[in-house]
């Protein structure tokens, strides 16, 4: 590798440096750059694949993604001092992704697993009419029945923990912080990852096009904030948490984002312009708010990167961050708009 001297510094004398012929002789591997498109077009190649090609594989790739990215999340707690149970962390993280995404696929899955036919909150509790008096089934696989069961697992959640902080206690510090930084990343990561599963099944049917243009929005709004704030940028966004941002990136993002969602007529002509302009907006408000909040907690525990399984692109949290905050405000239009 060469050496280089700045010309003010000509006349120095540099440092003798002694490198062996062979290590002279070793190429030089590929460049950072290399490095991002390769990794990126495999990436970009096993996302749509996935999302393309099944709802099964669709909720394999995704439950695999927010697996990565809840050990990312507990990995940068560890850096800042805490002590979370990162597996159980995760495992519950897997349980709630493919609950949800069971439930809202019932539809596709009940013929494979050889459920019975008609519609409930839970799949696997439809077993239950057979074995118990009608007025109890009937109200456990209520909506009530599904809430209550979900704040049961909850509670039973914190037994566990709290049971494992007693056992490890004083080794792990702050044993409720450790709780909470659990609770954290299944609130932070899991629970919005898992509204994917919302979006992608809609009316009892696995719709690719609807994750696709969900990923052409955000990605519309990486670009154009780039350019823009490459080209125009003078005033800082959020100067003391990513400094690089300023607020006539993100304009530049919201405008690209905006004519995205008007383009994808093309590929969703059954969605009204309306809905898609609604859609691109949140996009193009909380993509960035979900990219600054990533941030905001990297600098916190003072880590540069989320993770390393992507060589040029850092984590998975880095690379879907901005899912994490657009996807609440989209399951919640979803409900409303019935």
């Amino acid at each position: 590798m060469r050496l280089y001297i700045p010309p003010n510094l000509a006349d120095s004398t540099p440092p003798t440096t002694s490198v062996s012929s062979e290590a002279a002789a070793t190429p030089a591997g590929p460049s950072n750059l290399r490095l991002r498109i390769i990794y990126g077009l495999i990436g970009a190649a096993m996302l749509l694949g996935s999302v393309w090609f099944s709802p099964w594989t669709f909720g394999l790739f995704f439950a695999a993604v927010q697996a990565v990215m809840l050990w990312e999340f507990y990995r940068m707690m560890r850096a800042g001092g805490y002590a979370p149970a990162t597996w159980i962390g995760i495992g519950v993280g897997i349980i709630v992704f493919g609950a949800i995404h069971l439930t809202v696929g019932y539809s596709f899955y009940a013929p494979i697993l050889g459920w019975q036919n008609g519609w409930t909150l839970y799949p696997p509790l439809l077993a239950l009419p057979q074995g118990m008096p009608l007025p109890a089934s009937y109200w456990f696989l209520s909506a009530g029945g599904v809430v209550y069961l979900w704040m049961v697992i909850g509670a039973l959640l914190m037994v566990v923990l709290i049971i494992r902080e007693i056992i490890q206690w004083p080794d792990n510090g702050k044993p409720f912080a450790n709780i909470g930084a659990i609770l954290s990343g299944l609130f932070y990561v899991s629970l919005p990852m898992s509204g994917l599963n919302a979006l992608a099944f809609v009316q009892n049917t696995y719709d690719y096009r609807r994750i696709f243009a969900l990923l052409f929005l955000i990605w519309a709004s990486d670009i154009g904030a780039y350019a823009a704030g490459k080209t125009f940028g003078k005033h800082k966004l959020a100067p003391k948490i990513s400094p690089g941002k300023t607020w006539e990136g993100w304009a530049g993002g919201f405008v690209l984002t905006l004519i995205v969602g008007w383009a994808l007529g093309y590929l969703l002509p059954d969605m009204s312009l309306t809905h898609r302009l609604v859609a691109a907006s949140v996009v193009a408000v909380f993509a960035p708010l979900g990219d600054l909040a990533e941030s905001m907690l990297k600098r916190s525990v003072g880590v540069k990167d989320s993770g390393s399984i992507m060589p040029g692109h850092g984590g998975l949290l880095d690379r879907f961050d901005a899912f994490l905050l657009v996807l609440p405000v989209l399951a919640l239009l979803l409900l409303l708009a019935g």
